[in-house]
């Protein structure tokens, strides 16, 4: 088992959730929220992409949501009731600090932050549990964050699916990437700084 990663021993998991639609999807989102590592939009993806109407999509973005938030809340009593401890046994020290800096210089916008971005939204849960932050804010953060994430994927796979299919050449596939790029360098560069400001 040496060289096992955590996304493996959840995959098995993962599969068999794949299999029973929504409900799947909702453990699914509200584990990866709490614990797991493996985030929801491996189903949300397939799941929209087969979707037959808008309210098909519509439900596939609210159960995403509502339940990432539900796991939230689990990963925020993970932290208010097992506190920094339990943070270092799963979490690097780099991103507890990052993760710290995030909660107290940007408050209810850092959890949005880590809501609708790649940054650990679970471990974040976690840092808020441990700090007490106000639960309703962090609820109302998660919300609006996981539903503009969900949402957005929903909507431009729904909406415009064929239509961004049809124009995926390599020159649109080329510009997409140097765009992507330009707009993920300084994000790492300010996740990375964060660490530093933590220490200093």
């Amino acid at each position: 088992m040496s060289g096992t990663s955590p996304s493996d021993l959840f995959q098995p998991f993962i599969e068999w959730a794949d299999g029973i639609g929504l409900l799947g999807l909702a453990l699914v989102s509200a584990s990866e929220a709490a614990f797991q590592p493996i985030p929801p939009d491996v189903l949300v993806i397939p799941m929209v992409v087969e979707a037959d109407s808008l309210f098909a999509i519509s439900m596939i973005v609210l159960v995403a949501t509502l339940s990432s938030v539900f796991g939230a809340f689990i990963g925020y009593a993970i932290g208010y009731y097992g506190g920094i401890p339990i943070l270092e046994k799963f979490v690097s020290q780099a991103n507890i600090n990052r993760l710290n800096t995030l909660t107290k210089k940007y408050g209810t916008a850092g959890v949005f932050l880590a809501a609708v971005s790649p940054i650990p939204y679970k471990a974040l849960a976690w840092i808020a549990g441990a700090g007490r932050m106000d639960i309703r804010l962090f609820a109302l953060a998660g919300i609006f964050g996981r539903g503009i994430r969900f949402g957005s994927v929903g909507f431009l796979i729904g909406v415009y699916g064929e239509s961004m299919k049809s124009s995926l050449t390599w020159q649109n596939f080329t510009l997409v990437s140097i765009l992507c790029i330009i707009l993920i360098v300084p994000l790492i560069n300010w996740w990375n700084a964060l660490n530093i400001e933590e220490s200093e």
